[in-house]
């Protein structure tokens, strides 16, 4: 297995890992007086009690807050410029991510835009973005993830739609590290059983992806296969059954490892390729278009001999000790997606046409191209045409 044996580790947060770590947020120090709490547009952080918990909490360490609500599943330009109104109109000095991913990455574009002029776009690196350096320091981040799918609460960028040009794009700076994450599988036993595997495959493909591209190293190794083990154990029992704490702690773990892992080497072409489903399409959760392209997707590199000792390691930590062959990492994905009850998710069922496939490719090269120098066999178009077609149904 080819494994650099040199690598790069910064991640500066100070994660609060565990059951009942929320509660203990009010005996931290925190990086300002006054805070500004980004939740999403739905109703769950409110009704489950996530919001209240959070302001007592910011209450006990001194802290005043007001909230903005405005955070879409896909967040978008038009929500990170709110956001960074809101902030700047209440003299906030430092921001409260509480949600999922969508939550976090978009207050990483917040912090960005509520000390800095010019739009969004001039501060992204990739697509039709500037590229420019940040000039001031962005808002300082508490992230308090509630779910387990991103890893956003222990890396230093955020996905945004630029919904004009149909770009989904990262922003990303060693300054939006969240300087504390709250992980609390507790946040975690309200989320339904769908979502939570969709959710949990976004994180088990970042672990997957960080193993097999071509900057793998020792730590990002350790990381990753660690993730891939206790995702792929915990996951379905997460899924079948919401309040197993145990499971869900699991696979919270698996989670933050996979964040870990972004942070060490650039994930794979797999998350480019996804980005474009849902910039069209952006009633589809990101997790779900991971899984519908994902069989597909990993047997081009089966077939194309990219790294086979790497995916059958991977299938004896999926629960394939016996694993001997490449293709067993397909039988092992395959049996997880179907233990999860999302093996026969259908992109018809979001409106996607089997006709838009060379469209995706165009866009997922424009916009994310930078993820397929990942890959440890370069694709063509046809090859990007031909994944996604394979797996529509």
């Amino acid at each position: 297995m080819e494994t650099n044996l040199n690598y790069d580790m910064y991640v500066p947060t100070r994660v609060m890992f565990g059951a009942g770590m929320l509660n203990k947020l009010g005996e931290q120090p925190m990086p300002g007086k006054k805070a500004l709490i980004i939740i999403s547009n739905g109703k769950s952080t409110r009704a489950n009690g996530y919001l209240a918990r959070t302001e007592e909490q910011l209450k006990k360490a001194g802290v005043e807050n007001v909230v903005f609500d405005g955070v879409s599943p896909n967040p978008t330009v038009a929500n990170v410029n709110a956001g960074a109104e809101a902030a700047r109109a209440a003299g906030c000095d430092f921001l409260v991510a509480l949600g999922g991913g969508s939550v976090m990455d978009c207050a990483k574009a917040i912090a960005v835009m509520a000390t800095n002029d010019g739009v969004l776009w001039d501060y992204v690196a990739v697509g039709s973005g500037k590229g420019l350096p940040i000039p001031n320091t962005p808002l300082l981040i508490v992230a308090i993830t509630t779910t387990a799918g991103t890893g956003s609460e222990t890396d230093s960028a955020g996905v945004i739609t630029k919904e004009d040009t149909y770009e989904k794009a990262f922003i990303g700076a060693p300054s939006l590290y969240p300087c504390i994450a709250v992980v609390d599988p507790e946040l975690m036993l309200s989320v339904p059983a769908s979502f939570t595997a969709f959710q949990g495959f976004d994180a088990l493909f970042h672990s997957i992806e960080g193993y097999i591209a071509n900057g793998a190293n020792l730590m990002s190794d350790m990381y990753a296969l660690t993730a891939i083990e206790n995702l792929a154990k915990y996951l379905p029992r997460a899924v079948q059954d919401g309040n197993n704490l145990e499971a869900r702690t699991h696979v919270a773990f698996g989670n933050t490892l996979s964040g870990v892992v972004m942070c060490l080497t650039l994930i794979t072409s797999e998350h480019g390729m996804e980005h474009a489903l849902s910039a069209y399409h952006p009633n589809l959760p990101h997790g779900a278009g991971l899984i519908m392209i994902s069989r597909a997707y990993f047997s081009y590199f089966v077939r194309n001999h990219a790294c086979d000792e790497r995916f059958i390691r991977m299938a004896q930590v999926m629960g394939m000790p016996d694993a001997d062959k490449p293709e067993d990492f397909i039988t092992a994905l395959t049996h997880l997606q179907e233990a999860c009850g999302v093996a026969d998710l259908k992109m018809s069922d979001y409106g996607i046409a089997f006709d838009e496939a060379e469209k995706f490719m165009r866009n997922a090269r424009e916009v994310m191209g930078v993820m397929f120098t990942s890959d440890r066999v370069q694709m063509t178009d046809a090859d990007i045409v031909r994944i996604y077609e394979e797996s529509w149904r």
